[in-house]
């Protein structure tokens, strides 16, 4: 057995595992959590399925309305490009405008005054007039200052674009990105001129504004699939051409004008944060060139497979997905793309989960706390009542219980000490030492052998002091006598109980007692030496009791008694019915203690023990032996001897002539003692 267990059993209780408090927090907590949690879940699928078409159509609305303006944008500057044309312009047939007429150079700087966008403009083709309008190049002097960027640029553009120039002639319609040619943004609009090629280069930046405007972003591409417009002028300056994407390659090869996908992009080459990562993936490149076999062989070392694995899947581009709406233009062939990151869609509904998720963990722990005081208030008093409960179950009946509340618990606790009351009461009734034994289970139903000895006391001359008390007291007489029996039943209970005795019942002013059955002291010696050691004590309390006491007080009379012990094997068992049942002893060596207990007026003693017991103790008794007696039913006689006082003690009674005196025994003549001759239970014999 453990030493907890162990410790349990002394306290008469067991460890409670889950306590009232613990099991509400758990279901509080469940509750909490199943509602809130549900709740949230609930609402975060709704309006995320809301969102998710909000922003389907929003992201839709977007490249419809970033189409639109493009195409407006696109077909202003070709319309503003051919009225200036049409007006200024001096066409082949009628020959070339003079450089220096100041007609034109007034129209031209009040056309780009009116048009500040616009960096240059200029004609060209197969059969294009020679000389003239620098060549037919007019440039917005004022933009290419502002900016840095030198006026010839704009010629040397046009030299180095004649074929796209004469596709124009031809009748194509072309843009092209020259931001990387002039290092600044700037479109470059290749539109046919009656049978010419013009071009006008026109800064994008009202168009690079608008798309990036609120979280959807748009860029436009052209038919080569180089961004044109975006909301970072990087991009275009870079001179971006994403027709090597697949999703690029998808869309040109759709036969939709109009449509809207969700598409899984790597972040690395995502659609809105490829500028500049053509530089930043080939110096990823050359680094994970460098390290990757270092990375390898360690992993080899360690023999970590997975980790490797883990290694090399972070160092590809993490995965992203995108919501895409693009728009065919009517001009050149263009592309207006607009599109928004799943992710940001839901970053709203994303934060009101978070926050409500905080706000569930911070009902949690309040209600945690709440429900901790209130479990307090409920397993305070129950631990109480528990402790209460072993403590009754120990045989302790007398508890004091306050109720503190006006609940359940407060009815409980009043309840349960009105039952410890009567249970204090009821104890008296009873032997509560068994009471409690056989309620723990340590005394089965049925009888067992027991090597006990039994112990008899009665009053000397109890009929005369009750008729004394009835004279002394008449009607208050039962009162009287009842109480000055029980205060000498209470020291004899006690003296019993000091010395691990049973008080098996009362039989009037009699007492019955027995060592050895329900619980032993370790062997029948020294169940016997107890039960001498209880009569020797019980000689001592009587003294002590009769001091004050005189005979002819018959509201108060001294107390003598006798007492017969005796040891043998008897039947200890639950006697009795149904209804009532009493732990006893039974057999002749109780009959034989009885009877013994009756010899104590004939022969002048106040204990007597048997041959049995005077066996087991005669090295540690002074006694002196009493004629023997033959009792009815025995054919030996039965060696009496009369109990003087232990051999350990160096002060008291040392013979029985000392007892006699001190307790007011007359000395008997034994010649002459009547033994109830008319039963025959015994005689005695000379010594």
């Amino acid at each position: 057995m453990s030493a907890e267990k162990k410790y349990r059993e002394r306290r008469g209780g067991v460890r409670v595992r889950f306590s009232i408090g613990a099991k509400l927090i758990v279901i509080i907590t469940v509750i909490v959590l199943l509602s809130l949690g549900s709740i949230t879940a609930l609402v975060s699928w709704l309006v995320r399925e809301d969102l998710k078409v909000s922003a389907e159509d929003n992201n839709f609305e977007v490249n419809r309305r970033a189409a639109v303006e493009t195409e407006q944008t696109l077909e202003n500057m070709r319309k503003f490009s051919l009225m200036f044309i049409r007006t200024a312009a001096v066409l082949p047939e009628k020959g070339s405008l003079p450089e220096s007429s100041d007609m034109v150079q007034k129209e031209a700087e009040y056309f780009f005054a009116q048009n500040p966008q616009i960096a240059a403009l200029f004609l060209g083709g197969a059969g294009r007039p020679s000389g003239g309008w620098r060549d037919h190049v007019l440039v917005n002097e004022r933009f290419f200052l502002s900016r840095g960027i030198s006026v010839s640029s704009a010629e040397s553009y046009r030299d180095a674009n004649q074929k796209t120039i004469n596709n124009a002639a031809a009748g194509q319609t072309v843009i092209l990105n020259a931001s990387t040619w002039f290092n600044t943004s700037l479109t470059a609009l290749f539109f046919p001129v009656e049978g010419n090629g013009g071009c006008v280069l026109f800064s994008p930046e009202n168009l690079n504004e608008s798309f990036g405007l609120g979280t959807n972003l748009s860029y436009l591409i052209n038919a080569d699939g180089d961004v044109v417009a975006d909301a970072d002028p990087e991009t275009v300056k870079n001179g971006l051409n994403l027709a090597d994407k697949d999703f690029i390659r998808a869309i040109f090869a759709s036969p939709d004008r109009n449509k809207q996908m969700l598409l899984e992009l790597d972040v690395q080459t995502a659609w809105r944060n490829t500028a500049g990562q053509d530089t930043l993936q080939a110096l990823w490149k050359k680094i994970n060139y460098n390290i990757q076999p270092a990375m390898d062989t360690v992993f080899r070392l360690l023999r970590i497979e997975q980790q490797k694995r883990n290694v090399r899947t972070r160092a590809a581009a993490a995965q992203a997905r995108y919501y895409l709406a693009y728009t065919r233009l009517n001009t050149a062939g263009c592309i207006v793309i607009t599109g928004i990151e799943y992710d940001k869609v839901f970053e709203g509904i994303v934060a009101t989960t978070r926050r409500n998720l905080y706000l569930t963990a911070a009902v949690v722990c309040i209600s945690i706390m709440f429900i901790w005081f209130f479990a307090k208030s409920i397993s305070v008093p129950l631990k109480t009542l528990a402790a209460v409960a072993r403590t009754v179950e120990g045989g302790r009946f007398e508890m004091e219980l306050t109720p503190k509340s006006r609940d359940e618990i407060g009815v409980l606790t009043s309840s349960f000490r009105r039952m410890c009351t009567a249970l204090g009461i009821f104890g008296r009734f009873t032997n509560r030492d068994i009471a409690v034994r056989a309620m723990r289970g340590q005394i089965k139903p049925g009888g067992l052998p027991k090597h006990a000895t039994i112990f008899f006391s009665d009053i000397r001359g109890f009929t005369e002091k009750s008729e004394n008390f009835t004279k002394a007291f008449g009607n208050d007489a039962s009162d009287r006598i009842v109480y000055w029996l029980n205060e000498y039943l209470t020291e004899m209970v006690k003296c019993v109980e000091e010395t691990g005795g049973v008080v098996d019942k009362f039989i009037g002013d009699a007492v019955m007692a027995h060592w050895g059955t329900a619980y032993t002291a370790g062997s029948p010696r020294e169940d016997a030496f107890n039960c001498v050691k209880a009569a020797l004590l019980m000689r001592s309390a009587l003294r002590k009791m009769n001091r004050n006491r005189e005979e002819k007080n018959w509201g108060n009379p001294p107390i003598r008694i006798g007492c017969g012990i005796n040891t043998g094997i008897v039947t200890a068992g639950q006697i009795g019915s149904e209804l009532r049942m009493e732990y006893t002893v039974i057999g002749d060596p109780v009959n034989l203690a009885s009877r013994v207990e009756a010899l104590n007026k004939p022969l002048g003693t106040d204990i007597l023990i048997t041959e049995d017991t005077w066996n087991l103790l005669k090295d540690k008794l002074i006694v002196e032996e009493m004629p023997s007696v033959t009792v009815k039913g025995k054919e030996k006689p039965v060696r009496l001897f009369a109990v003087v006082n232990f051999t350990s003690v160096a002060s008291g009674f040392r013979t029985l002539a000392e007892v006699r005196k001190r307790l007011g025994i007359e000395p008997p003549d034994i010649s002459k003692a009547d033994v109830n001759a008319e039963e025959h239970k015994y005689k005695i014999g000379e010594k």
